[in-house]
């Protein structure tokens, strides 16, 4: 017991150590970006947990802006790739060139040959277009012509969506979203907010951001999550919050049973518990709390879980959900 105490210790020593560039990001992100504190948290969960993340909101509410500015403020490098219903998988992942003097293939790469990746409006894209930028997701490389390139590190697919414009879009299959480690949904601003988006952004001069993390700092901090302390009842806890998606009856959540049709999957459990311990390391310790899981749960299973019929027709919403299961299952 002492021997795990003195571990817990020490690697919260090292967080409070390495997190100090939180700070300093937050700090030149806030240059630009006028509230939306939850929304940059989450982006930098997904940097840390190493996960993909897929952001819907209302036109207008600074995704893209925010998306931009956070790569900005890291030395990596940054793509932003504007999906249309004309886009082809060769626009993304790339494609071979013939020379006709040497009478050779040449690779030519394509935009997701990037650090971070701006995935704008991807539902507007066919799922031709989607299933090559989701396989690059999952499996980190890309196959052009017979060679297979692996992608730099980190790696990751900051993806948009409208929820109003349904003509020509093309939704994501649950299979597909499923990829994402979160899926965040992006509010308007206070009346405070926008007083000052709107001076800030009328000035005449537009600010910007410097670098202000390297991606060796980001691939530390990765690593230092991977650490973090998560009590075996927590790891239960994380269980049965999933299990009760899937199981309702099981959890006491009997009433819950003819509004899912399909629970979470298996990656809601792994991702819960890897967003909980980047949670954590912004938080500056080394040891999860229930508080993390809770926070984190409704961006982990929203788009993990399938409404019925029913649930539709009394309007509810995946988030109603998750709602009432993190008030029916027990916290440890």
């Amino acid at each position: 017991m002492e021997a795990l105490k003195d571990d817990i210790r020490q690697i919260h020593e090292e967080i409070e150590r390495e997190s100090v560039f939180v700070q300093a990001l937050t700090a030149e992100i806030s240059k630009v970006i006028v509230g939306q504190k939850y929304l940059l948290e989450r982006l930098l969960v997904g940097l840390l947990a190493n996960g993909h993340i897929l952001i819907e909101g209302v036109p207008g509410l600074a995704k893209t802006y925010a998306v931009k500015t956070l790569a900005g403020a890291i030395s990596a490098r940054f793509q932003r790739i504007q999906f249309t219903p004309d886009l082809l998988p060769a626009d993304i992942i790339g494609t071979q060139i013939y020379n006709q003097r040497t009478g050779e293939f040449t690779v030519r790469k394509g935009p997701v040959f990037a650090n971070l990746i701006l995935a704008d409006e991807i539902n507007r894209a066919p799922p031709k277009v989607q299933s090559a930028l989701l396989e690059a997701m999952q499996e980190r490389q890309v196959t052009i012509g017979e060679e297979t390139f692996r992608l730099d590190e980190p790696f990751l697919v900051l993806a948009t969506q409208n929820p109003i414009e349904q003509e020509g879009t093309y939704p994501l299959p649950e299979a597909q979203t499923d990829r994402f480690l979160l899926k965040l949904r992006v509010s308007y601003p206070s009346k405070e907010e926008e007083r000052v988006i709107v001076e800030r952004m009328t000035a005449g001069k537009e600010p910007q951001v410097a670098p202000v993390v390297d991606i060796g700092t980001i691939l530390r901090a990765r690593e230092l999550c991977t650490r973090i302390y998560v009590d075996e009842r927590l790891k239960g806890y994380i269980i049965n919050l999933v299990f009760a998606t899937r199981f309702p009856k099981e959890h006491n959540l009997g009433e819950l049973e003819p509004l899912v049709r399909y629970g979470a999957s298996p990656r809601a459990s792994i991702y819960l518990l890897t967003a909980s311990r980047a949670m954590a390391f912004l938080r500056r310790r080394g040891f999860v709390i229930p508080e993390d899981i809770k926070e984190l749960a409704y961006d982990v299973l929203r788009h993990r879980i399938i409404l019925s019929y029913e649930a539709e027709a009394e309007e509810l919403t995946t988030d109603d959900i998750v709602r009432r299961v993190l008030e029916g299952v027990e916290v440890p």
